[in-house]
């Protein structure tokens, strides 16, 4: 074995920087928790050729005093936690003092930085860990950071970045998702010298996912808000309709801070249970908080990764939030030939020149909204063209926040002959609409229900008012079942079906303890099981309404369920499985049906308060409108 010897510090740095910064994203990310975290109400991002080239990071925030510029730069400083004990309480987005040592070892560092209280700033540079030069400056009060040439010392991990384009779809999607946790703070991002994203900073959470995902994604979603125990949500989440393959689309900030954590996103999912398809995610930007005695944040350099002290708690309360949300809605799918649903539209084209956050303007635009005119009784015969005005104010101080993309204002002139005329682009956001004045599936609507009758011998044709109505009778049992089986299960009324002879199963270890750990809510199922010697357990009944399952299929089906590694809620874990499992007992495709069968089956249907999906998420129902219909044999264009 060789010497042994202690490490000196640039090559300790080196190291931990690995942990702190893998790539330009990381860079970014510390550079605008700092930003957030000196209270700036205006952060401007830029990057080139990913963020290998440059990083530049500039707020309006509290600055760095002077004396303290250099101390900033010492591994595990921070001026955000003292003691051990803080970090059971910290609020703040960083507190390591990590970030600042790891970046400058590893590229070289610019700082621009003045408190309000000083007359001048601070020009630090510092490369590759060492100080470079310490200079007066004049600089607006904040802190400018700008980052050259990520890991020009250290070549072999420089090798392993993606391409400038991955880069910086990376940090695109990290400013994003910083702009969606503070929509109060405005961003503006660049990268390559092109606006990527401009956000007015007026705390409306529904501007920002406009200017990120566009129309159709805002107008889909639905306001979600819950108070329980100490601990809040609030957001917003789409309509099934918008669903994805990925979990790309599931963002959620706990206390503050953007994480990705199994327990959330089960939650989150689990609450979509019957109303997504299998394999299918959600659209979510939900604001959850906890007590700070039940979160630790400090589980890995990145502060991406959470832990909390009660997760089935929490896990019940956000589940139940987003399932109480979606419950009761209408999501009848329609059936357009000339439309896709899935389509995004294009968000708005940010300004041409945004302000930067230090920069002064000498004067503020003011735009006058557009108001609508109503032709009166004598008639009028000239047209009123568009007016754009413009009225210039003097600003006295240095905007806080950009303004927002406003759209020129337009004077339109309405006749009592055309009221239909609107103009799609006078709300700058939709606003959120039912799909329906009143439910379709609903018992006061039973004698407008006409079944016409059925094709395929799966499909029920009905008809309903304007609107022509096609019903999966698979989909639609496979509903009814299930919602009679939790029925049954919440007023633990559960039939149970005895095995003779019993059924004797041998289990490992860890189907072992997930059987012994769940034990009583099996028993709350309809199960009856009890241990035989060694590993081997008998079952002595079996839910009633699993019909035509094997007994050992059912358990071990369970079991495997909830061998997941992920500490959720007992009952939702096992009573959406057995539902699930209740659901193929349901009459299947090509069966054929009579009316009074069909009629009995949807008047069931119509009983239940969500009956638009099967439990796998499979619509039950889908509608076409007569305009439609006539649309596609030409009666109306």
């Amino acid at each position: 074995m060789g010497e042994i010897k202690v490490l000196d510090e640039k090559t300790i740095d080196k190291i931990a920087a690995g942990e702190v910064v893998e790539k330009p994203a990381s860079v970014v990310k510390e550079l605008v928790e700092n930003a957030i975290d000196a209270g700036a109400t205006s952060v401007s991002v830029e990057v080139k050729n990913g963020g290998s080239d440059l990083i530049r990071v500039s707020d309006n925030g509290d600055g760095i005093v002077r004396e303290q510029v250099r101390t900033a730069f010492l591994p595990h400083a921070t001026s955000k936690l003292r003691k051990i004990e803080d970090l059971e309480t910290i609020e703040s987005l960083g507190f390591r003092g990590e970030a600042l040592p790891s970046i400058a070892s590893v590229s070289q560092v610019e700082l621009l930085t003045k408190t309000k209280d000083e007359i001048t700033g601070v020009r630090y540079c510092i490369d590759g860990g060492t100080e470079q030069s310490f200079d007066e400056v004049g600089v607006p009060d904040g802190t400018t950071f700008v980052v050259r040439n990520l890991f020009f010392n250290t070549p072999a991990r420089k090798k392993f970045l993606k391409s400038a384009m991955t880069e910086t779809g990376y940090v695109t999607e990290l400013v994003e998702q910083m702009a969606l946790l503070r929509p109060d703070i405005a961003f503006k991002y660049t990268a390559n010298s092109a606006n990527k994203l401009v956000t007015s900073g007026n705390g409306d959470l529904k501007e920002v996912i406009y200017r990120i995902y566009g129309r159709d994604i805002t107008s889909a979603l639905l306001e979600i808000e819950r108070e329980e125990d100490g601990m809040t949500i609030h957001g917003f989440i789409a309509k099934p309709l918008i669903a994805r393959s990925s979990r790309g689309m599931e963002n959620y900030y706990v206390n503050g801070r953007y994480v990705k954590d199994k327990v959330i996103a089960r939650a989150i999912e689990d609450g979509y249970s019957g109303f997504l398809m299998q394999h299918k995610f959600p659209f979510t930007v939900l604001s959850i908080n906890v007590p700070a005695d039940l979160l630790d944040v400090n589980v890995h350099p990145r502060k991406m990764e959470v832990k909390f002290g009660e997760s089935e708690k929490v896990y019940d309360f956000i589940r139940n939030a987003v399932k109480e949300t979606l419950s009761g809605k209408e999501f009848i799918n329609s059936f357009d030939f000339e439309k896709s649903s899935s389509k995004i539209a294009e968000a708005p084209k940010a300004p041409v020149k945004a302000p930067e956050p230090f920069e002064r303007r000498p004067f503020r635009e003011v735009i006058i909204e557009p108001t609508v005119l109503r032709k009166p009784e004598s008639k009028i015969t000239e047209e009123i063209k568009e007016i754009k005005p413009v009225i210039a104010a003097p600003v006295t101080e240095e905007p806080k926040i950009m303004p927002a993309v406003l759209k020129e204002p337009e004077l339109r002139l309405i006749t009592e002959e055309d009221n239909s005329v609107r103009d799609e682009e006078e709300e700058y956001i939709p606003k959120q609409m039912n799909l329906f004045e009143d439910k379709i599936l609903d018992k006061n609507n039973a004698d407008e229900l006409k079944i016409i009758g059925q094709i395929f011998d799966t499909y029920w044709i009905v008809q309903y008012k304007d609107k022509m109505l096609m019903i999966d009778q698979h989909a639609a049992h496979e509903k009814v079942n299930y919602e009679r089986f939790m029925k049954k299960f919440e007023e633990r009324s559960v039939d149970k079906q005895i095995c003779s002879p019993s059924v004797i199963i041998t289990l490992d270890a860890v189907h072992r303890n997930i059987l012994e750990r769940f034990m009583e809510r099996f028993d709350e199922m309809g199960f009856e099981i009890e241990p035989f010697g060694g590993n081997d357990y008998a079952i002595r009944a079996v839910p009633g309404d699993l019909y035509g399952l094997t007994e050992e299929e059912v358990l071990i089906s369970l079991l495997d369920e909830l061998d997941e590694g992920v500490n959720v809620s007992e009952v939702s874990a096992i009573h959406d499985r057995i539902a699930t499992m209740s659901c193929k007992a349901a009459v299947k495709g090509n069966t054929k049906l009579s009316f009074d069968e069909a009629k009995a089956l949807i008047s069931e249907l119509m009983d239940l308060k969500d009956p638009y999906n099967c439990p796998h998420g499979r619509p039950t129902i889908i509608q076409m409108s007569k305009s439609e219909l006539e649309k596609k044999f030409k009666r109306i264009i």
